[in-house]
């Protein structure tokens, strides 16, 4: 085991709060107020730690499972744990919840107000993973991004009280669009995990077969389906993107830098021209910053 991973199984809530740097897009940036920052990064932590749950990502050791009640020849077993998971989650709501993420979560439900309905959207899409591994059309995957990623964008605009049926309508665009560029970058990380999130639809139509997702380089039918998917996940940017205008002051670059952090990503895997086989690409700091620029400035 590394520095690391020692690190993290002795304190599994600040190894996954570490992961926020390795996001596509900024979690709670320096320049938020520290309330904003202190109730995003509690949110983080839940949503970072149920992925990691139903990715079978959690710090070594069991300890997230003890923390959580689950006996140790269920430990490795993801539906238990999201189950058990899930019963923390509505201590937070009505009593004391046993994992300390979801005790720092607390406050932030209380402060804000917040119900249980999007928290419970991340557990089902994390429990969904666990039972559909492939997805027939477009609307099959919109329909699992409405639990996976949609109720983020949903619980940002709630931490900070702009929450409207309009901004939530391009919210949703937003965090769609982001899950779609992550399934994107990450195709031969989720074939390994036996997960497919490019429709089956699609994939015949640009005579895609699975195998052809194993291996080390992209051929020509696989890089025009991932220009495919890449344009949809641009499109639904651009649509949500008024979302950024909408709002003022801090939270407007916080909403610029999702936006920009989706733009960025998609070109760098049009750079890459759209062979992700071989790793996730992904965008340098130069090129995020240019595309929060021109967010801001509604361009794009």
């Amino acid at each position: 085991m590394t520095g690391t991973g020692t690190a993290r199984a002795l304190d599994p809530e600040r190894g996954t709060l570490d992961k926020a740097a390795g996001e596509n897009f900024p979690v709670a940036p320096f320049f938020l107020p520290r309330a904003w920052r202190t109730d995003l990064m509690a949110v983080y932590g839940f949503a970072r730690l149920v992925d990691d749950i139903g990715d079978g990502d959690l710090a070594p050791g069991g300890a997230d499972a003890r923390l959580l009640g689950v006996c140790p020849q269920d430990a490795e077993d993801r539906l238990v744990l999201l189950d058990a998971f899930e019963a923390d989650l509505r201590r937070v709501f009505d009593s004391t919840p046993r994992h300390p993420l979801l005790r720092r979560l607390q406050p932030t439900v209380r402060r804000r107000s917040l119900t249980p309905e999007p928290f419970l959207g991340l557990i089902a899409a994390n429990r969904q993973d666990q039972l559909v591994t492939r997805y027939e059309t477009y609307d099959d995957l919109l329909a699992y991004c409405e639990l996976s990623a949609n109720p983020v964008g949903r619980l940002v605009l709630s931490v900070t009280g702009t929450s409207t049926p309009e901004r939530i309508r391009r919210s949703d665009m937003v965090c769609t669009a982001l899950q779609i560029v992550e399934h994107l970058q990450d195709v031969a990380e989720d074939l390994g995990r036996d997960r497919v999130y490019l429709p089956a639809a699609d994939m015949k139509r640009f005579h895609v077969q699975e195998a052809d997702l194993a291996t080390k380089t992209a051929g020509a039918s696989v890089r025009a389906l991932i220009a495919y998917e890449a344009q949809r996940a641009r499109d639904l940017l651009n649509e949500g993107a008024p979302l950024v205008g909408s709002v003022h002051g801090r939270l407007k670059l916080l909403l610029a830098g999702f936006v920009a952090g989706g733009r960025a990503a998609v070109r760098a895997i049009a750079a890459a021209e759209y062979d992700v086989l071989p790793g996730p690409p992904k965008p340098g700091k130069v090129q995020l910053l240019r595309e929060v620029g021109v967010t801001l400035r509604g361009e794009g």
